[in-house]
């Protein structure tokens, strides 16, 4: 996931000043080097790391914090409050045209990820906004890029209007507007052609099709993995055509974060949204607050309560909780939450969300992915009724039986039996965490798991 690398090193450099009752300028100044050092790590453009830590400067030495009771907190506090602003302050929407269709041009370098990041979006569109998009192939430069975006249009059922490769972009965009005008698509998706650089003819293609008709968004799809250089590309691409906002794509992978951090200040254009996997639900919408939290350990709880709700099962949410309160909850129903939490992304990021979760003895080990739930469900699969309500009665010879039926290792037996104690186990301190508080904020599914 990006920003691992600056999260554990803010986390860590935060922890030590946390709790102080008392935080000397010294402290601040201390503290100050840290987070430049980190920042710079985390490829965070050096302009933007030197105004960031100027301003956390500033805000931290002020008499208010000094003398506060909780001096450490509040510093802390100044940190998530500018990081949440060097993002952005707050999530920026699309902006939908009064008089439909909404038209959104898609632009950036070749290798960004920009087709399939534009039916990533359609796909948003649809499911959050109950929108009706129609997908433009317009980049009759790349040979497979046409029959990329149809096959994306036909995996997601969403209509792709393209001419082939012998008429120009600026034709296709006429027709394709007339096109969702008698069709009465609300939202026109344009995949323009991208380059390996920024060049003169690029650019004047996509200044013709502006001028058939101002779209309402130009989105820029940058690589986060290209760290400065994404910088760079937003910066020139915003000068020469104007961009209304970035979309940022493989954020959930080995990349630092700078772009993240650096992108909003360097172009005063907003991150819109960020592509955190491969699936074609994987698109979110940028929310400064939500990953400043995240950075700083704090949680994601709202990022999380919507993917439960997107993805969970109220009714069977419901019946879990029954089946825990009555104490049958059966190695079948962990299979069913699995499934089900599944649904919500990788499970190790996932627990990440939580508040404190970075703090949870195990947490490191509860891992799972798509070949162990295939392993898991061959093991559940292999085993007696006995066996999967009173897990307690699988012995040794018990094990082997198993092993045999489910084509797994006795230690991958051994490995899921441990796990479903070591996510009770920790579901438990979690509940203890959460019960602290006024308020127990309650998530379908996922609590159901854990328990």
């Amino acid at each position: 996931m990006a920003f691992e690398g600056l999260a554990e090193r803010l986390q860590g450099t935060i922890s030590k000043i946390k709790g102080k009752g008392k935080v000397t300028e010294q402290d601040v100044k201390e503290m100050m080097r840290e987070v430049r050092f980190a920042l710079i790590e985390a490829d965070v453009n050096l302009k933007v790391v030197k105004s960031f830590i100027k301003r956390v400067s500033e805000r931290a030495i002020g008499q208010d914090v000094m003398k506060s009771l909780t001096p450490g907190q509040q510093v802390i506090k100044i940190v998530k409050d500018e990081l949440t602003e060097l993002m952005g302050g707050e999530q920026s929407p699309i902006k939908f045209s009064q008089k439909p269709p909404t038209v959104i041009l898609m632009v950036g370098l070749q290798g960004a990820g920009k087709t399939t990041t534009t039916g990533k979006l359609a796909n948003v569109l649809r499911k959050k906004y109950n929108r009706k998009p129609l997908l433009v192939a317009a980049d009759i430069y790349r040979p497979a890029a046409i029959k990329q975006l149809q096959t994306l249009g036909d995996q997601l059922s969403l209509p792709v209007f393209a001419l082939g490769t012998e008429v120009s972009p600026v034709d296709i965009v006429r027709q394709a507007l007339e096109h969702a005008k008698e069709e009465h698509h609300d939202v026109v998706l344009i995949d323009t052609a991208g380059r390996l650089h920024i060049d003169e003819n690029l650019m004047q293609e996509l200044k013709d099709i502006r001028a058939l008709r101002e779209p309402d968004e130009v989105f820029l799809v940058v690589d986060s993995m290209t760290g400065q250089d994404a910088v760079n590309v937003a910066n020139s691409f915003n000068e020469a055509v104007g961009i209304t906002g970035v979309v940022l794509t493989k954020l959930d992978g080995d990349t630092r974060g700078g772009a993240a951090l650096s992108i909003r200040s360097v172009t005063e254009k907003p991150i819109k949204f960020v592509g955190m996997g491969e699936k074609m639900d994987a698109l979110e919408p940028f929310h400064p607050e939500r990953m400043a939290s995240r950075i700083l350990g704090m949680g994601d709880m709202m990022s999380l309560i919507e993917k439960a709700q997107a993805n969970v099962d109220e009714e069977k949410a419901r019946e879990m909780e029954e089946k825990f309160r009555t104490q049958s909850f059966t190695f079948d129903d962990f299979l069913d939450q699995m499934s089900q939490v599944k649904k919500m992304g990788p499970l190790d990021e996932i627990l990440k969300m939580l508040p404190g979760a970075n703090k949870i003895k195990g947490l490191e080990n509860a891992k799972i992915d798509d070949k162990q739930i295939g392993h898991i469900e061959a093991i559940i699969l292999s085993m007696t009724p006995a066996e999967k309500t009173n897990p307690e009665i699988i012995n040794s010879s018990r094990k082997k039986r198993i092993a045999k039926g489910s084509g797994c290792s006795v230690q991958e037996i051994n490995r899921l039996l441990k796990q479903f104690e070591d996510m009770k186990k920790m579901m438990k301190q979690m509940t203890g965490m959460t019960q602290k508080g006024k308020k127990k904020m309650k998530l379908p599914g996922l609590d159901s798991l854990f328990k």
